[in-house]
């Protein structure tokens, strides 16, 4: 279980991140900071804003190939 800034423990946490076509889903208790995704895709990952994850600005196949990276799986995608 992870505990988060405010205290607050976020075990189940689920984001969902869309563009439309496809949903980027985040479970941050699994994410284990590796950096791939950011790395790999910077234009869409950015960490210290809000929203940290923005898909516009990069094509879907992009973003499931970056996805497909992630070592943890709290990165995953599905349709939408």
């Amino acid at each position: 279980m992870e505990v988060w800034h405010d205290g607050h423990r976020q075990a189940n946490l689920v984001k969902r991140y869309s563009n439309g076509k496809v949903s980027v889903v985040w479970q941050p208790s699994l994410c284990i900071h590796s950096a791939v995704c950011v790395g790999g895709l910077s234009k869409v990952f950015h960490p210290k804003e809000l929203p940290w994850i923005t898909l516009e600005p990069a094509t879907t196949d992009e973003i499931v190939r970056q996805v497909n990276q992630c070592p943890s799986g709290a990165l995953t995608w599905e349709k939408v």
